[in-house]
């Protein structure tokens, strides 16, 4: 018998073959959604960098509104959202404060601002990750469901013929065993490729949560001082 994957596709049943596109379609959504990761993080890192690069000008000289300006024009940077939650509260405060309004300070504001934005930010960061825990914790069992399906061809082609030699059992042994090795080849990269990412939005948090508080450090030592 011709053991090539071409023939032993054509052996395999619907039910099999089945299967076999379900673990094809997994493998391309978690193939997809680590492309598409990669590229994010890679775009953070990148616009990121230059977004902070401008921003801390303006934080030196104090021009809270012309860093809001900044991050309003960085559309897409996420440190640059962040840093546009939490100065347009703060100004938001500071004008009610002025105006004898408002029960709550400008820095509270602009905190309770980050931390919501910071969060949000965070989920962000982590979006499709559950496409590929699935596909690493499912596409096993899936590979496993393929595999006794393989069998209980063999077991038909025992009766179909009343021999148990090889050739009455090869096709769906072969099947069975091409349905665990598919499974596991899905998997294994999903599963890399979460752990590789996990790591990466991590890090990501990371950032967030010490960029938002180095905002509120600079929002409350320079606070009642005027602002460009």
């Amino acid at each position: 018998m011709d053991f090539s994957l071409g023939a032993i596709w054509d052996s395999m049943g619907a039910l099999a073959r089945g299967v076999a596109v379900i673990l094809l379609l997994m493998g391309v959504a978690s193939l997809a959604v680590f492309i598409e990761r990669v590229l994010y993080f890679a775009r953070v890192d990148k616009r990121g960098l230059d977004f902070a690069q401008s921003a801390a000008a303006h934080l030196k000289g104090r021009a809270h509104a012309a860093l809001l300006e900044a991050a309003q024009g960085s559309a897409g940077v996420p440190l640059a959202e962040l840093v546009r939650a939490g100065v347009a509260a703060y100004l938001k405060g500071d004008a009610e404060q002025r105006a004898g309004q408002g029960a709550l300070s400008p820095v509270e504001l602009a905190r309770r601002a980050l931390e919501r934005r910071v969060e949000s930010l965070k989920a962000e960061a982590r979006r499709g990750f559950n496409v590929l825990a699935s596909v690493g914790s499912v596409c096993p069992f899936v590979g496993l469901f393929g595999t006794v399906v393989g069998i209980i061809n063999a077991f038909e082609g025992i009766a179909r013929t009343g021999s148990g030699g090889l050739g009455a059992v090869s096709a769906g042994i072969a099947e069975a065993l091409v349905m665990t090795a598919f499974g596991l080849a899905v998997a294994i990269p999903a599963v890399l490729a979460f752990n590789y990412l996990s790591g990466r939005a991590q890090q990501l948090d990371l950032a967030f949560t010490q960029s938002a508080g180095e905002l509120i450090d600079h929002l409350e030592q320079g606070h009642g001082l005027p602002n460009a």
